[in-house]
């Protein structure tokens, strides 16, 4: 279930709190937080992208050296997946209407209150019938 923003917010607050009162465990646990590790893949596929634009240049550049703007097209290629990658995990973007999840953003929370109206009654009907056996009727 997601926080609200006000819930949200407050444990931002309480974070910050934290980190600023023991700056080891900010260390610890930033170094563990999946954001952070997306965070330095996107810059290392940037490297990648620029290292690969570094190869298509000198292959195009240097005579009898074609391969290499080939092998640089290719690392430009997939750094720029994984860079795409990497930061949709980083950030929670939505890529084409859709979340990271799959869904689109508006059908999930509509689903849920669909979900939720149906499992309320279907729980008073499993409580009426759970009364009534209670009952003996």
């Amino acid at each position: 279930m997601p926080l609200s923003e006000h819930e949200q917010r407050q444990l931002e607050q309480i974070e910050q709190a934290l980190y600023r009162e023991d700056r080891r465990l900010a260390r610890l646990v930033r170094s563990s937080d999946p954001r952070v590790h997306y965070r330095r893949r996107v810059v290392q596929a940037a490297f990648g992208l620029a290292a690969g634009a570094g190869m298509v240049a000198a292959g195009l550049i240097l005579p009898h050296f074609f391969y290499l703007a080939v092998a640089g097209f290719a690392v430009i290629l997939l750094c720029g997946i994984w860079v795409l990658s990497s930061w949709r995990h980083a950030s929670g973007v939505t890529v084409g209407g859709r979340t990271s999840a799959g869904v689109a953003p508006g059908a999930k929370k509509k689903k849920q209150q669909r979900r939720g109206s149906r499992r309320a009654t279907m729980m008073e009907r499993m409580d009426e019938r759970w009364r009534r056996r209670q009952e003996g009727r």
